[in-house]
């Protein structure tokens, strides 16, 4: 964030199904395009944007962090008013506050927390852009299994593309484990950051786990730098969600 600027703290819900992304890109709809447009328009000038988690295309939040420096001096609360009056339906302002001086969502987070959802048993038009469809039985206590070796610091290169701009692979992993939630079996996953496809790539490798093709140790065994092709596939984006962020 550029010294001497006010910043903002917003919290943030939105729907990924029609964005190509948090990232702007031209030509293309993004979280970041629509945001910036209209917070230059209410701030009335430009503004410096920083994010806690890039979300891929097609994957949702419900508790993404963004930091706002600004000139302008509009109170949060009307801030807060002011975006519900501009910002289109698929993302939403939940929270406005000053931020303390230097703030940087992405800089200064701790953590992120993301969710995947498996829906397992008969299908629910209701929630088909948010759950994986998996009609198929599920063994949930050795995909658990398989999440638990997940936790600690790992080299995750094999779950991330090869084409990548990433330098670094490791990642810590503070919380990795399966839920069930009615018909639902949910990954939760917390770690002090991602690579790109990271939470996707292991929902497809611990499926396979689930499915019995694979054994739970053999997804641990990747955990020190094995190559992309060793892991499993990239599991859809539309059943993914920041749930929430640590400071």
């Amino acid at each position: 964030m550029a010294p001497g600027r006010r910043v903002l703290r917003i919290v943030l819900e939105y729907d990924g199904a029609g964005f190509s992304g948090w990232a702007a890109q031209p030509g293309l709809r993004t979280v970041e395009g629509v945001l910036r447009d209209a917070l230059e328009t209410l701030l009335r000038g430009p503004v410096e944007l920083s994010v806690a988690g890039r979300t891929d295309a097609g994957v949702h939040a419900s508790g993404q962090v963004l930091s706002v420096a600004t000139a302008g001096d509009l109170a949060p609360e009307r801030v807060l008013r002011g975006l519900a009056g501009l910002l289109p339906s698929d993302v939403a302002a939940r929270a406005v506050e000053e931020a303390p001086p230097g703030f940087d969502a992405r800089r200064d987070a701790r953590a992120r927390a993301y969710e995947y959802r498996v829906l397992c048993g008969p299908p629910s038009p209701l929630r088909r852009d948010r759950v994986l469809h998996h009609p198929a039985r599920l063994d949930a206590e050795a995909m658990d299994r398989a999440a638990a070796l997940v936790v600690g610091r790992h080299d995750f290169r094999a779950f991330t593309p090869t084409r990548t701009e990433h330098v670094f692979f490791h990642r810590t992993v503070t919380r990795c484990a399966w839920r069930r939630r009615g018909d639902e079996l949910v990954l939760e996953i917390e770690a002090d950051a991602f690579l790109r496809h990271m939470v996707r790539v292991l929902a497809g490798t611990m499926l396979l786990v689930g499915r019995g093709a694979w054994a739970p140790e053999r997804l641990g065994a990747l955990l020190e730098g094995a190559p992309r092709g060793a892991a499993g596939p990239t599991a859809p984006a539309h059943p993914l969600t920041l749930v929430a962020v640590r400071y």
